[in-house]
């Protein structure tokens, strides 16, 4: 390996920054209508507002590969990795609890423990370790079992009091296993958790898909030829999920072997775009908004699901009008049209630009 292949790769900070705009933007909405294609899916099939934790989980596993890459190259010890994964881990982990704590209430009996964070730090713990521990090849081969595995015993294992190939909200393998462990007052739903311990095991293999693409990009091979085997490999990817949501639906809340296909596949080609774009073409100019969220990723997440948890816990009391949370209070205000959508659009882009705003402050005083 050569020292370039270690300088910090640009398109996937910009590939990075325009995830996590896009997800403030679809989880900001500000009222209870939205876009169809900007609200997450009922159940079976996939929105944009479904690509973005995929991207996310994605991302991971490319950034762990080239962070440990490095790593190794300048000598450091699998064990000292291994603290440093674990103490990531455990992080990542405590953050997402941290969130979850804040809420209109705060009750032992109903707090949630797995979330977003949680399920990210899970899926970095799993592929960060097989990296170091196991060849490419291997970690291949675990996640096409994985997807198996997970499709067999979601279709042929009978759930008790429903039978098998059951995949409703409330009778299908992941909710009944999870069941197993946790209580469903301590899940999202009462009941169904839609990153439950279960569903978490394909989440592991979209981030081992990114390990696959991050051990790509370390490779040997001129940059055209990775930017024509990624978009193939894309392609196929995003087909294959596809053909085989036919017979195991492509479903976010399940994330399912298709759901995994289907979404890895788009963020190889996404991605393969911003690596022509940025690091072949040399056009970075248009890249730098996205950059500077990229690399403040995980604070842009925070700060933005904190404020909007406090804007759900502070209630207005408009005169001869239904009391209201501070959200809809300032959409309504701020953005007094007829159209519900249009407003709901117009709250989530002025919020996602005052966190750009924000982070570009923090980015500075750096």
């Amino acid at each position: 390996m050569n020292k370039n292949q270690f300088s910090r790769l640009l398109s996937l900070d910009v590939f990075r920054g325009i995830t996590i705009m896009l997800m403030i933007l679809v989880n900001s909405p500000g009222n209870s209508s939205s876009y169809v294609m900007l609200a997450h899916s009922t159940w079976n099939g996939c929105t944009l507002a479904d690509l973005v934790f995929p991207f996310f989980v994605f991302i991971v596993g490319v950034s762990a590969v080239l962070t440990l890459a490095k790593q190794l190259a300048l000598g450091s010890s699998l064990q000292t990795l291994s603290c440093k994964i674990i103490k990531r881990t455990i992080f990542i982990f405590a953050v997402g609890l941290l969130i979850n704590a804040v809420s209109t209430h705060i009750g032992w009996s109903t707090f949630r423990f797995l979330g977003v964070l949680q399920r990210i730090a899970i899926c970095y713990c799993f592929t960060a370790f097989l990296y170091l521990t196991t060849s490419i090849s291997t970690q291949a081969i675990i996640m096409i079992a994985v997807l198996i595995v997970y499709w067999l015993a979601m279709t042929l294992y009978p759930v008790p009091g429903y039978g098998p190939n059951q995949l409703d909200l409330s009778g299908n393998l992941a909710t009944y296993v999870d069941g197993l462990f946790i209580s469903p007052l301590h899940t999202y739903n009462h009941g169904f958790d839609p990153e439950g311990i279960f569903s978490t095991l394909p989440a592991i293999a979209t981030a081992l898909l990114g390990n696959l693409l991050g051990a790509w990009l370390l490779s040997a091979y001129s940059p055209s030829k990775k930017i024509i085997v990624m978009v193939l490999a894309g392609v196929v990817t995003t087909v294959t999920g596809w053909c085989w949501g036919v017979y195991f639906p492509i479903n976010k809340a399940l994330w399912t072997s298709s759901y995994v296909l289907w979404t890895g596949g788009l963020a190889v080609v996404t991605f393969a775009l911003c690596y022509w774009l940025i690091d072949i073409m040399q056009w970075k100019t248009w890249s730098r908004p996205f950059e500077i969220f990229g690399v403040s990723a995980m604070t842009a997440y925070i700060l933005h699901v904190l404020f909007l948890k406090i804007q759900a816990m502070i209630l207005i009391h408009p005169t001869n009008d239904p009391t209201i949370n501070l959200r809809v209070f300032i959409t309504q205000t701020l953005f007094p049209v007829s159209d519900l959508n249009v407003a709901s659009l117009l709250y989530a882009v002025s919020y996602t630009i005052l966190w750009f705003l924000i982070i570009v402050l923090i980015y500075r005083q750096k």
